[in-house]
């Protein structure tokens, strides 16, 4: 039985930049490019893979077929000349072979080669909905070539990731993912798997301004909102800071660092030039919480206090907590260490018992993390989202916190799942936001990490953060 449903082709392909070879006398002309081949090897995996039989036959015969994934060859040969295993499916056509595939129920193929069967993908955006490019910048002599230009002035392509350069055995190139330009009326235009990651971001941004229920709030400002909304983003090989409007990554960092120290002392963020919290900690708004004996930037049991003081008796910023209540974070690093396979590892930034002391209670107030395959993700419950300012910073504050613990625990960074409670954005934030949705996104930068054996000594320069081309900023008053 066939399956209705369309399949989509991605293809996955290394050329050299100065004259898009892709390979040389039925080899590839560059020397083994282990990180090429781990990309290649994670990518494909599970999947099925698309080829035609020239590139068939330059795989190494110990792995061929390619293991752990579905062989498809495009042949004009009838199957008993070609002798290939059984478990290696022949097809004419792209059409014939996506009869295969839907008989299977499966619906993505990645197209691995070579120059003629890249050609015929390239002429559908079926075929080539999405491109794994890694772009080498080397020479070498080639005969046979990539038959498209990705970055050409009339490409339908749009970068949506880069990786940072790599050099091995003398060779420089880096990993670039490409998808299609979305047209209105095509049917795989809403799929946000084909789209840049960002744009589940302004989606909703969108929703909210069209759709959003009209209401009140403790600012007084007014809001329009949703309920109930989740963004997805990819931690492999590009890092989510938004690039519709530039966000302020160092007080992203610092601000982070500040909530690790389990700081309550808004001061410290604003001795570094950081004025996130200055509203929450001026006298007027503690004296308007009825914290009237606190000094100014006190912010009481927020979210650092609970972090690393939970259920901790708090007096003011100015005590020394040292060993007092339950560090949830140092526990969530042993545990992932330990049992990575418990489904406990939490980091929780409600107490009931403390709101009362807290000049603000935590909008981002719970965190789960997820261990598999040595990848760590991250799922995040924020009750409170603010659209317009809060909301780009907390992405990239989570996946940050992500990154920094996935480096102490040994792991790579895997996925930071962000859902949303009452997702609002406020009136006096409309026609800023409606300019950033005029924008198109740039591909994500990446991060890179220097090692430190705890999580506390991390510093911001300790952070190299690379190729981060925003669109230029958009002011947004802080609603406090």
């Amino acid at each position: 039985m066939v399956v209705d449903m369309e399949v989509e082709g991605r293809l996955i392909v290394a050329v050299c930049k100065q004259n898009q070879g892709i390979g040389y006398q039925g080899q590839l002309p560059w020397p083994r490019l282990s990180q090429d081949m781990r990309y290649f090897k994670d990518t494909t995996m599970g999947a099925a893979v698309l080829m035609g039989s020239t590139t068939y036959q330059s795989i190494p015969p110990k792995s061929r077929p390619l293991p752990g994934r579905l062989n498809i060859v495009l042949s004009s040969k009838p199957r008993n000349e070609l002798k290939y295993p059984d478990s290696v499916l022949v097809a004419g056509s792209l059409s014939a072979a996506a009869l295969l595939l839907k008989a299977r129920g499966i619906r993505v193929v990645y197209i691995i080669g070579g120059e003629s069967v890249y050609r015929e993908a390239l002429k559908s955006p079926q075929w080539s909905s999405r491109v794994y490019f890694t772009e080498i910048d080397t020479v070498f002599e080639s005969d046979r070539c990539f038959p498209f230009e990705m970055e050409a002035g009339d490409s339908p392509f749009a970068p949506i990731s880069i990786s940072a350069d790599i050099t091995e055995n003398g060779v420089t190139y880096r990993m670039k993912e490409y998808t299609r330009s979305p047209k209105m009326d095509s049917p795989m235009s809403s799929e946000a798997a084909l789209r840049h990651e960002e744009y589940q971001y302004l989606d909703l941004v969108r929703r909210i301004i069209n759709g959003g229920a009209r209401k009140g709030d403790r600012t007084g400002t007014g809001t329009l909102s949703v309920f109930g909304a989740q963004m997805r983003f990819n931690l492999r090989r590009s890092f989510p800071l938004l690039t519709t409007k530039r966000v302020f990554w160092r007080g992203v960092a610092e601000e982070l660092f500040w909530l690790i120290r389990g700081s309550t002392n808004a001061n410290e963020l604003s001795d570094k030039g950081i004025h996130i919290w200055d509203g929450n900690g001026s006298r007027e708004f503690l004296n308007s919480r009825g914290f009237t004996e606190r000094e100014i930037g006190d912010l009481g049991p927020v979210y650092g206090f609970q972090w690393r003081h939970f259920g901790a008796e708090y007096s003011d910023m100015g005590a020394d907590y040292n060993g007092k209540g339950v560090d949830q974070l140092q526990s969530v690093i042993n545990t992932i260490k330990s049992n990575p396979n418990d489904r406990r590892i939490l980091l929780c930034a409600w107490n009931p018992a403390s709101m009362d002391k807290m000049a603000l209670p935590p909008c981002h107030l719970l965190a789960q993390f997820y261990v598999a395959n040595g990848e760590l993700s991250c799922q995040m419950y924020q009750r409170s989202c603010d659209m317009g300012l809060g909301v780009p910073f907390n992405i990239a504050s989570y996946s940050l916190l992500t990154c920094l613990i996935a480096k102490v625990t040994g792991l790579v960074p895997g996925d930071f799942v962000h859902v949303l409670g009452d997702a609002h954005v406020y009136l006096n934030h409309i026609e800023a936001l409606r300019e950033q949705l005029t924008r198109s996104p740039n591909p994500f930068p990446t991060l890179t990490i220097r090692n430190r054996d705890r999580i506390e000594d991390f510093r911001f320069e300790d952070l190299t953060l690379e190729n981060y081309t925003p669109h230029k900023s958009i002011a947004m008053k802080m609603a406090v």
